[in-house]
């Protein structure tokens, strides 16, 4: 699995989606369940280190997010 630093760019509560931008630019989707302290929920703007493993079918995802 890949490692990277990022940053929240969306998070939407109800729906318990978001995006992860790296500092590279690329632009990963993830779960509230990816959420590492379990609270399945954060803030836009939240510095985080993101483990990246292959969803669906051409796309990579964030499968840990863990608050920077």
């Amino acid at each position: 699995m890949q490692r990277a630093e990022g940053t929240v760019t969306a998070f939407d509560d109800r729906r318990g989606i978001g995006t992860v931008t790296t500092e590279g630019g690329r632009v990963l989707a993830f779960h509230c369940t990816a959420i590492a302290d379990g609270s399945r929920t954060i803030t836009a703007g939240a510095a985080v280190v993101v483990e990246i493993a292959a969803g669906l079918p051409g796309a990579w995802e964030a499968v840990v997010v863990t608050p920077a």
